[in-house]
């Protein structure tokens, strides 16, 4: 495919004029994005491509293709672009001359291309295969670094300027959408929302019933949702059936992560598997103060997002959502089942689904949930109750985090705890900002009786020490943070305690995991089930610590468990 020649601006030399929206102090970021490889730099990574003439006019990808191979300029100039090749007027997103590369952070998701790229002037190019830019990203240390940066800084250039080649259409509000724009949030995916079919070609034709929608290049996906949609992105897992890998971690929460992230970067091959998306609970917290190292706090989703970085780095596959339906484990080797059919190999396999928070047995619950009720506070949420009440329920800290964030948004927020202390399960310093904070109103030993509202949540009725209020009070928004149960229900029969909580290494006794390790030539390791070869870290484990710090510190430390075992275990063919 070729396209008229047209000339464009160059972001280096103006970066305004290319990003508007990003001010004089903001140019760093162009700066970052836009690296020129030294002498030396460009050597090294030629080592790792092959030589290519390129013609000016030629279209090399497109929005939508399959990622893969990484241009880096000789002496030709490419551009890459937001709208698909062959749609007039185009938006160029960046000009990449010699000395700098075509690429953005598809290169290590596996995601499909989000930009087009084609030649602005004739020339030579190194063409980096996916696995020639692997081995460049595990060995050349320091030029690894030029790429991620760059590619980081491309990715947030993306969300400015509109033209975001993503498109969904449909009711932000609605459950379905809330769930997509949470998926795309978490996944650090730039995208544009309509809330009706825009005068365009590809989504002019959609129907209430297609709705929600999803347009990335030229292909409409109707009632998306994010499994469909990260199929068709390709961030679900799309490796050989029954390959087989080293280390399969489930669960891309703290524990997770941190295990993947060590798993790899020591040399196993490590797949990591969620559900819905990095980050777990963790996500949802909009704040954490007591995190080492981070002294005015991080978001769970920055956290996340930046461990979820570093495993790409060391070459995690990481896949979401990836809905795990079941394990079997046998002599040396254990096959997880997908919720898709596919099946994968794995010598070892760490457990960090963590827990999932309880719903309130409330007539409508299920009808209102993502439509008033919800069980994260983030942005998103919060920016959905901009101005107007909420009610938060729990005592523990994710509770307290979430009542101080939601009052920089909401009208009021009202805290109900069923204990009668705030600081029974909630650190001190959490207990002292709730208290403080005018906008905030802690009401004890209250539980939440009675929803409100058919399309919306309108109200709730409170009952405090037993006695139900005469009057509903205004909630445009419940957020709930109560008891946690552990989400192993796709774990076979394994050793846990009364609260359906995983067992490990010194826990198990014969009584409590039927006998598994009675008479074994070994005894279990630290964080191993009752399935040889089976870790368990962070909240899915039996009396962890509920902490962020706690799940990351598991999840290192099983690694080393994890090396032990693959030592005593051979590989099977």
């Amino acid at each position: 495919m070729e396209r008229p020649r047209t000339p464009t601006p160059d972001p280096v030399g103006d970066p305004t004029s290319a990003f508007p929206e990003i001010g004089t102090g903001q140019q760093e970021l162009i700066a970052a994005a836009m690296p020129r490889l030294t002498v030396a730099e460009l050597s090294a990574a030629a080592r790792y491509g092959c030589l290519e003439q390129v013609q000016a006019g030629d279209v090399l990808f497109d929005i939508g293709d399959p990622s893969g191979d990484l241009l880096v300029c000789e002496t030709a100039t490419l551009e890459a672009l937001r709208t698909p090749a062959d749609e007039f007027p185009a938006q160029t997103f960046m000009r990449y001359g010699p000395g700098q590369f075509a690429g953005e952070l598809n290169h290590l998701t596996g995601q499909r291309r989000a930009l087009a790229v084609w030649v602005a002037t004739a020339g030579t190019v190194y063409r980096l295969s996916a696995d020639g830019f692997r081995r460049l990203m595990a060995q050349e240390v320091e030029l690894s670094d030029v790429f991620l940066r760059a590619f980081l800084a491309r990715r947030r250039l993306l969300r400015y300027g509109g033209g975001q080649p993503l498109h969904l259409v449909g009711d932000p509000a609605s459950a379905t959408g809330m769930a997509l724009r949470t998926y795309l949030a978490r996944q650090g995916l730039p995208f544009q929302w309509h809330t009706a079919p825009a005068e365009d070609p590809h989504t002019a034709t959609l129907t209430a019933d297609d709705l929600p929608a999803a347009v990335l290049g030229r292909t409409v996906l109707r009632q998306v949702t994010p499994a469909l949609l990260g199929d068709h992105l390709n961030l679900t897992y799309g490796e050989p059936d029954e390959e087989l890998v080293d280390l399969a971690v489930v669960g891309a929460g703290p524990g997770g992560l941190a295990a993947a992230v060590y798993g790899a970067s020591e040399g196993l091959r490590t797949v990591l598997l969620d559900a819905v998306a990095t980050g777990g609970q963790a996500a949802t917290s909009a704040r954490i103060e007591n995190y080492l190292g981070f002294p005015f706090g991080v978001s769970g989703a920055d956290l996340a997002a930046r461990a979820a970085v570093q495993a790409l780095k060391f070459g995690v596959r990481i896949a979401s959502p990836c809905r795990v339906s079941g394990l079997d484990s046998g002599a040396g080797e254990h096959v997880l089942s997908l919720a898709d059919g596919t099946r994968i190999r794995s010598r070892c396999v760490i457990v960090a689904t963590g827990a999932e928070y309880r719903a309130l047995p409330l007539a409508g619950w299920r009808e209102l949930t993502g439509r008033g009720i919800y069980y994260a506070a983030t942005d998103l949420e919060a920016q959905a109750v901009q101005g107007r009440p909420v009610v938060v329920v729990g005592g523990a800290n994710s509770a307290g985090q979430a009542a101080l964030h939601l009052a920089r948004y909401a009208s009021s927020v009202d805290l109900v705890v069923r204990g009668g202390e705030l600081g029974a399960r909630m650190s001190a310093y959490l207990v002292d900002r709730v208290e403080a904070d005018p906008r905030i109103t802690v009401r004890l030993r209250t539980e939440v009786a009675e929803l409100h509202g058919t399309h919306d949540l309108e109200a709730v009725t409170l009952a405090t020490a037993g006695v139900v209020a005469a009057q509903p009070l205004p909630c445009k928004g419940l957020f709930c943070f109560i008891g946690a149960r552990p989400a192993t229900s796709w774990l076979p029969e394994t050793a846990r305690d009364a609260a359906g909580f995983l067992l490990t290494d010194r826990q198990l006794t014969a009584d409590a995991d039927g006998g598994a390790w009675t008479g074994a030539e070994r005894a279990p390791l630290p964080y191993e089930t009752s399935l040889p070869g089976v870790f368990a870290v962070g909240d899915v484990r039996a009396d962890s610590m509920k902490r962020v710090a706690a799940a990351v510190g598991e999840g290192a430390s099983a690694v080393r468990s994890v090396h032990q075992y693959l030592a005593l275990t051979p590989a099977r063919a």
